[in-house]
């Protein structure tokens, strides 16, 4: 079985734990080689070529509210505040 290993990130040189879970899903997905940085480098890497992200306001269709949406508003659709989003989603499933 899988256990607990302490591994030095090549990134900023931190030491991190590959814990015995992480081992066993690398091993699942087939992946041989073992994490080279700790999940803060990996994040970091990861959005470094992304920008902030962009948010426009509008009026939510369900309460009238200020409804911050990650695109452009078209107006041919509704757009909804994140409280009455998450409450459509939920009766939808």
């Amino acid at each position: 079985m899988f256990e607990d290993k302490t591994l030095t990130c090549k990134e900023c040189g931190n030491e991190f734990v590959f814990t015995a879970g992480e081992q066993e899903f690398y091993a699942e997905k087939g992946f041989e080689n073992e994490p080279q940085r700790c999940k803060a480098c990996r994040d970091a890497r990861k959005n470094a070529g992304r920008g902030p992200r962009e948010y426009f306001v509008g009026v939510c269709a369900n309460c009238g509210g200020e409804a911050k949406v990650p695109f452009q508003p078209s107006g041919d659709r509704p757009i909804y505040c994140s409280n009455c989003f998450n409450t459509i989603k939920e009766q939808a499933e």
